[in-house]
């Protein structure tokens, strides 16, 4: 029979298990308590898309552009996302390093094999015009292969974001889902254009 009574026994067990846990703890540096960080944007990291197609490619060009403009402006991705959504008037400094950031990032993307090929866009961008249907019926019979030697997707993404008004999408911009809308949109333009531009020498 215990020699204390349960409820003097109980507090004292619960308080050696407190203490034990504690102590592992301070063992293993839980001693310190620092916030976590945003990861540093000029460190190469994993970038996945959600999404396939158009969508895909730009979202997986916003957010290695986000971060090679933030590498350059030297903060982290979250904060300059942060910054431009918080502004009323972007800096210069902003524009520039976002613009070099996203073309650096479709250097990227070609190097590493990421890009698709020109043929493999053609029909979600066709998707979403309002084409003459004649126009629209030819584009969509032209072969893979011969779209692939006229039309470069990196020529396309290049054009795409120097045809973007990035002052005027950052000061309109609420959150990073803006920005890639916006890219979204500006590349199926110029997938658009540029088949409309050189149908002629394939039709």
């Amino acid at each position: 029979m215990s020699r204390f009574p349960r409820w003097v026994v109980m507090p004292v067990v619960a308080l050696v298990l407190v203490c034990a846990v504690v102590a592992v703890q301070l063992a293993n540096g839980g001693g310190t308590y620092e916030p976590l960080r945003p990861a540093d944007a000029c460190v190469e990291r994993p970038v996945t898309s959600r999404a396939d197609g158009i969508d895909g490619l730009a979202e997986r060009l916003v957010l290695i552009g986000i971060d090679d403009a933030a590498c350059r402006l030297g903060v982290s991705r979250e904060e300059l996302t942060l910054q431009v959504a918080r502004s009323d008037d972007p800096t210069d400094v902003q524009i520039d390093a976002l613009h070099d950031g996203l073309l650096s990032a479709v250097r990227e993307m070609k190097a590493d094999g990421s890009l698709p090929k020109a043929s493999e866009l053609v029909d979600e961008a066709l998707d979403s015009t309002d084409l003459n249907p004649v126009l629209e019926a030819a584009i969509r019979a032209i072969p893979d292969a011969a779209v692939d030697k006229v039309l470069k997707t990196d020529d396309v993404l290049t054009r795409a974001i120097d045809d973007l008004d990035l002052r005027e999408l950052l000061t309109n911009l609420d959150d990073q889902g803006d920005l890639e809308k916006q890219v979204r949109d500006a590349v199926m333009g110029a997938v658009r254009d540029s088949l409309e531009a050189r149908i002629r020498d394939l039709v």
